[in-house]
């Protein structure tokens, strides 16, 4: 049999031929990789949503429930303001780090410390109390009750409340936390960057106090 000879310009031709299949197939190959994940890029804005889950921080109050027990162990929710160090204290299980965490975190973190060192199964429920909220009082332009929408520091709190009238004492200024606990702070020194500036936490007052004349 008489082998079909090809001149140059036929072999450059099957070659570039060769070389475009391979490569349509190759392009539809990774359409068929992108399809089959494209499900999962879809989860992307639900990750980034979770990123956007208010987190618990000092002097918010949750309520824990425990509950898918017998009725003689269920015991009464518990009711806590999570303490300046971040922590709160439940029956059973103890100091336990609250802040920073997200209600449902707050949730599967708990039930980790009562199953199964406690319990054979519960459920863990987290509420949060209604509006976070600061208070700004005294000589201040817009004092009032403020929405806590995130971390801010004294400083900030003030100008957000629309800054100091002409008798405010810059010197004596309060800041009382939700539990009691109260300080005494020089706001020139904070903005001179002398002293710290205290992050406010929901349910703290910022009192400003009038200048002796």
């Amino acid at each position: 049999m008489q082998m079909l000879q090809l001149t140059n310009i036929q072999k450059f031709c099957l070659f570039n031929l060769g070389l475009l299949l391979a490569t349509t197939l190759f392009a539809l190959g990774l359409g068929g990789c992108a399809s089959n994940n494209y499900p999962e890029a879809m989860q992307v804005p639900l990750l980034a949503t979770n990123l956007d889950v208010p987190r618990l921080t000092v002097g918010d109050t949750v309520t824990v429930t425990l509950s898918g027990l017998p009725t003689e162990d269920t015991p009464l929710p518990q009711e806590k303001t999570i303490n300046e160090d971040g922590s709160m204290t439940l029956a059973d299980i103890g100091r336990i780090e609250a802040a920073g965490k997200t209600p449902g975190e707050l949730e599967d973190f708990i039930h980790d410390q009562y199953v199964p060192k406690i319990y054979t199964h519960v459920t863990v429920t987290i509420k949060t109390s209604g509006d976070r909220v600061y208070f700004v009082r005294g000589e201040i332009k817009n004092p009032g009750r403020l929405i806590y929408v995130g971390p801010i520091t004294v400083s900030k709190a003030i100008t957000s409340a629309g800054d100091f009238t002409d008798y405010a004492n810059h010197h004596n200024v309060d800041l009382i936390r939700g539990n009691g606990k109260q300080y005494e702070l020089n706001i020139d020194r904070i903005l001179e960057g002398r002293a710290d500036d205290p992050p406010v936490f929901p349910g703290d007052q910022i009192v400003v106090h009038r200048k002796l004349l």
